[in-house]
């Protein structure tokens, strides 16, 4: 699920020192066990986290795009718990992580905005949580539309929309279609 962050933790974000890096579709970020170096934020395109099982299976933890914050748990971890890859052409401003942590204890503006974007983040992992625990598509489909505000994606992002609701494509197909009768 991607989040709306606020605007000024965006700026003061983009305002820290760092690099940006561009990645092609498909291609890793960085690996699960990784050392922790940086913190991202996606400029344009789209990365997921993804954590993969003993089992072959992969979960994505994450779905970050345009002005979101990528894998922030990590700034206080040594090594990455997951993986990060594009999942379209993508670039990314990479900040060090120290310099992130300094800005945190040093800058109280930015301080707020970060732990207001991570209060966010609680409501939406709860959120996440609560409707992948409905037994239904269209118990999922209700919540997932009441929570952004009545809206589905473009026709063009079921597909996201399926894996997000944790349903394969063509069950939210048919969930969709009934409602149109």
């Amino acid at each position: 699920m991607i989040a709306i962050m606020s605007k000024d933790l965006i700026s003061t974000f983009r305002n820290l020192p760092g690099t940006t890096r561009r990645l092609p579709a498909s291609a890793f970020l960085f690996h699960q066990d990784d050392p922790v170096a940086s913190v991202f934020m996606v400029l344009e395109g789209a990365a997921e986290l993804v954590r993969h099982q003993e089992s072959g299976e992969a979960i994505v933890l994450q779905r970050a795009g345009a002005d979101t914050v990528l894998a922030e748990a990590s700034i206080f971890s040594q090594r990455y718990h997951c993986s990060a890859l594009a999942t379209v052409d993508t670039r990314l401003h990479a900040v060090p992580k120290g310099v992130v942590r300094a800005s945190l204890r040093d800058d109280p503006e930015f301080s707020g905005a970060w732990m207001s974007h991570l209060a966010r983040e609680v409501q939406t992992a709860r959120f996440r949580s609560e409707m992948l625990s409905l037994p239904t598509v269209a118990g999922r489909l209700d919540a997932w539309t009441a929570w952004h505000d009545g809206r589905l994606p473009d026709r063009g992002r079921w597909r996201l929309l399926a894996a997000e609701l944790g349903v394969s494509p063509e069950a939210l197909y048919r969930e969709l279609a009934k409602r149109r009768r």
